[in-house]
């Protein structure tokens, strides 16, 4: 693993890795452990969308592993002048041992990293995120202490979050069922892989998703740069809401999950939200223990 682009880099061993080295660095943490791994070392940080969980979690997991993050907003930047992404890349190369970016188009970050002599992780594009569902796994397997014949249900837009769920469940050997509309389907190569793994049901029925699920994920109606089209989505996405009767189909110990923000009464209610915060804030925090995990395995 050279970058991280997203979920279709990892393997399912390369995923266990991280989530074990995930599991160390966070009792490390806790238990007051120091674990300097990065000391010395520099991690440079491109923003295109705000963001509160991917700054902060990544901020602060380079300073507790005894490096220094550097906040680069895309507006300081002479990219946003017209420079050539491969020219910015190469320029950081010589100053920094790392890169996370958090904007729009995958194909900024691939080439980022084409040009790049050094790590490049996607902190999110409208493509993939690939650390949230690290961090969603290491909840899943801390909660439920296994992902042997567990099944895994998405409701809601086919977006970036489908796309890295559906890989990143299947490939540590989970069932997946994801309930999308027709016009919100997820990417084509990841139905593609989907498909081939036979452990994968994709319909527009979130009742017939939800059905003997272990684990219940959901995400805004309308993500970061589509707020104009909120009004019409509100619409098509009438009934992919995870409620009590969704969570009635559900295995009876089943965990829900948010990537967050969370729009209460949208995709989620305030009452399944509140019945399985605990679930939902803990999958937060593992951001910080996975993204950590990532750098190490990346930049150590």
């Amino acid at each position: 693993m050279k970058h991280l682009l997203k979920m279709a880099d990892l393997t399912k061993q390369e995923i266990i890795e991280i989530l074990n080295l995930a599991d160390q660095l966070k009792y490390e943490l806790k238990h007051g452990i120091p674990h300097n791994h990065l000391k010395g070392k520099t991690l440079g940080m491109i923003f295109r969308k705000a963001s509160t969980r991917t700054r902060v979690s990544f901020e602060t997991g380079m300073y507790q592993l005894g490096g220094y993050p550097l906040f680069l907003s895309s507006e300081d930047m002479q990219i946003v002048r017209g420079e050539p992404v491969c020219d910015t890349a190469r320029t950081l190369s010589r100053y920094l041992n790392g890169l996370m970016i958090r904007t729009y188009d995958q194909q900024e970050a691939e080439e980022l990293a084409e040009y790049c002599s050094i790590p490049v992780i996607n902190g999110l594009t409208d493509y993939a995120h690939p650390c949230q569902v690290l961090a969603d796994l290491m909840t899943v397997r801390e909660m439920k202490g296994s992902f042997d014949g567990l099944k895994m249900c998405y409701i809601g837009d086919g977006d970036n979050m489908a796309n890295s769920l559906i890989r990143g469940f299947l490939t540590v050997g989970m069932t997946v069922s994801a309930a999308c509309p027709e016009k919100y389907r997820p990417a084509e190569d990841v139905l593609k892989f989907a498909e081939e793994t036979g452990r994968f049901e994709l319909t527009t029925s979130p009742e017939k998703a939800a059905e003997g699920a272990d684990v219940v994920i959901t995400d805004v109606w309308a993500s970061m740069g589509k707020e104009s089209e909120i009004e019409q989505r509100r619409k098509d996405f009438a009934g992919y809401q995870v409620n009590s009767h969704i969570m009635s189909l559900a295995k009876p110990d089943a965990m829900v999950m948010h990537c967050l923000p969370a729009h209460r009464e949208e995709e989620i209610t305030s009452e399944v939200f509140e019945a399985h915060a605990d679930e939902i804030f803990e999958e937060t925090e593992n951001r910080l223990h996975a993204q950590k995990a990532v750098m190490v395995k990346l930049m150590a």
